[in-house]
């Protein structure tokens, strides 16, 4: 959902970048359960305020409120109806963002992405602890497949940057808007990689 950044998670698929260059963007997605339901409207198409109220565990009024946050930044819209006219869909207008750090930031665009940055952790946590939650009812292929990886490497600032495009590059063909047919026992699988000076 996020790339083009120092620290980031990757980006869920598609061409379509909504560069993040100002503070009120920043701060619109700078909470866990506006993240969570921008990755469910990526995964699951557009929604309803009631639809993405069970995936984010809030009320649908809280969740409208959170929806018309994200729309004020530009980062969701109104979808298309389903014909009676009653329900109000709300869709991404971008398959991922791309956030940008270093030196150059303002003071508060660099405070906002700190702000965004723990609530991107917050959110990886949650659905890590979900997963872990429901492990032993996931079948036998799917516990298999799960990788949970940790390692400290010897690097250079240049070898990172490199090191970040070159996963940037690996998981490119897996991400949903670069897929084609996409084979029927695929699901959403959440990657979270991160290279922090230790």
């Amino acid at each position: 959902m996020f790339g083009g950044m120092s620290s980031s998670a990757a980006p869920s698929g598609g061409d379509r970048a909504f560069p993040v260059r100002d503070v009120v963007v920043m701060r619109a997605l700078a909470h866990p359960a506006r993240l969570a339901l921008l990755e469910h409207l990526v995964q699951g198409g557009p929604a309803t305020a009631t639809e993405c109220a069970g995936v984010v565990g809030l009320s649908p009024s809280a969740v409208s409120y959170h929806l018309r946050a994200l729309a004020r930044a530009g980062l969701v819209e109104a979808a298309p109806g389903r014909g009676d006219g009653r329900e109000r869909l709300w869709r991404r207008t971008a398959e991922w963002y791309q956030i940008e750090g270093g030196p150059d930031l303002s003071p508060e665009m660099r405070e906002a992405r700190q702000e965004f940055l723990q609530s991107l952790v917050t959110w990886d946590e949650v659905r890590a602890r979900r997963y872990l939650e429901r492990d032993a009812q996931e079948p036998k292929q799917w516990q298999e497949a799960v990788l949970f990886a940790s390692t400290t490497l010897l690097l250079t600032a240049g070898e990172l940057q490199e090191l970040g495009a070159t996963v940037q590059e690996l998981l490119a063909p897996y991400r949903r808007g670069a897929r084609g047919a996409v084979p029927a026992e695929a699901r959403a699988v959440s990657v979270v990689v991160r290279a922090l000076p230790s």
